[in-house]
């Protein structure tokens, strides 16, 4: 079996850490190359079951003072540099995409189904980004399971943040990391 192209630019995804993005971000019709590449994921019952945030500019610093209140919030011990970072959590790569999963009452399809699609939807969105020659890191935290951000970013009830996904140019190269063998995470069932 011989490699293709594509297969070989699946090998080649990694992703570069949000403090090692930086300008140029794709500009916005390159945004949406790439959000129409990632919005190609499995589906059932094509629900369409998530939707995006733009975070960048000034909206990155203004998030990033109320993640700092937040964290003053939720731990009112917390260090000066814990506090800190969360205040620059937003403020390295130039562009952020939230990815927000939509969750409906769907009799065939389960929330969990929904929350992986979601999910499938920030994997080809780190794809994309690379394909079109930027760096992307999917990033959570707490702030992606926390009431109050969600509520500060608008998000209905039966809405979750599956992932943040911030996009820039990379400012290094990133070396690759050990990725496991798949021969030893793969079994045969055995009635």
């Amino acid at each position: 079996m011989s490699d293709n192209c594509f297969l070989q630019a699946l090998d080649q995804r990694h992703s570069v850490p949000s403090l090692q993005l930086g300008e140029p971000a794709p500009d916005p019709a390159t945004q949406l190359r790439m959000l129409q590449s990632a919005v190609r994921v499995p589906d059932h019952g094509k629900m369409v079951p998530f939707r995006f945030l733009r975070l960048q500019g000034e909206a990155r610093h203004a998030l990033g003072e109320f993640l700092a209140q937040r964290s003053r919030q939720r731990d009112p011990n917390a260090s000066e540099a814990a506090v800190e970072k969360d205040r620059q959590r937003f403020s390295h790569a130039p562009l952020i995409i939230t990815v927000i999963a939509r969750l409906q009452d769907n009799p065939k399809v389960p929330p969990q189904e929904q929350l992986l699609t979601a999910g499938c939807v920030c994997f080809a969105l780190l794809q994309a980004a690379q394909g079109c020659g930027f760096g992307a890191q999917w990033l959570t935290a707490w702030m992606a399971n926390d009431p109050e951000v969600a509520r500060h970013l608008g998000l209905a009830d039966n809405e979750r943040i599956v992932g943040f996904i911030h996009l820039g140019t990379p400012k290094i190269a990133v070396p690759d990391r050990d990725r496991p063998d798949p021969a030893s995470l793969l079994q045969d069932w055995q009635p």
